[in-house]
């Protein structure tokens, strides 16, 4: 599974921005996809993630009501509207999937070593 982010890039504080994540796995519908964020010397940590079939969302409690992630199944495409951007929202931003049907219901889906497939990171610089 081969995953393209894309969308990143310079907002001021208080602005938004929109990232996207797109597959040409024609099973994507089957796939948890999750943003995960990482900054210099620090761990990558989790963000929010969608299901596929039921499109429950988990956000982190640090974005939770400023981002919003959503999918569309039939552009294979997942999204992350962010809006009241912080400057500690700084980070190169990665997109993660997992096979939840080969995974099993109990995989922690907040977890980065849940997930098999990895995309290039986009950075989101935050910053006036």
């Amino acid at each position: 599974v081969q995953l393209q982010a894309s969308g990143g890039g310079l907002v001021q504080p208080g602005g938004s921005l929109t990232l996207s994540c797109t597959t040409s796995e024609r099973t994507f519908s089957a796939y948890v996809v999750a943003w995960f964020r990482q900054t210099p010397g620090n761990e990558r940590e989790f963000v929010a993630a969608v299901k596929g079939m039921t499109s429950n969302r988990f956000y982190a409690d640090s974005v939770k009501v400023r981002f919003t992630i959503s999918r569309d199944n039939t552009k294979n495409t997942v999204f992350l509207q962010m809006n009241s951007l912080k400057s500690e929202d700084t980070a190169v931003y990665y997109c993660a999937a997992l096979d939840l049907t080969a995974k099993g219901a109990a995989v922690p889906i907040t977890n980065r070593a849940s997930y098999d497939y990895w995309g290039p990171g986009t950075l989101v610089t935050v910053s006036s």
